[in-house]
């Protein structure tokens, strides 16, 4: 069976609110289950497709100086 984790990311959180998508979020990282990290890289690429050029760097930033 064949998977297209992205869409079912997508689909699974179509109606969420903001607290559902929180709370899925931080469930995921308090879990320590690297079973969620594929869903939390889906979340990772809509934000940074959807992010102007300042915000990447903002992003990167952070991501550069918590490593």
């Amino acid at each position: 069976m064949n998977i297209d984790i992205r869409e079912y990311i997508k689909k699974n959180f179509k109606d969420a609110s903001i607290n559902d998508i929180e709370d899925s979020i931080t469930s995921s990282i308090e879990s320590k289950d690297e079973v969620t990290l594929p869903g939390l890289g889906v979340f990772f690429e809509i934000i940074w497709n959807n992010c102007d050029d300042r915000k990447k760097e903002e992003l990167l930033f952070i991501l550069k100086n918590s490593i």
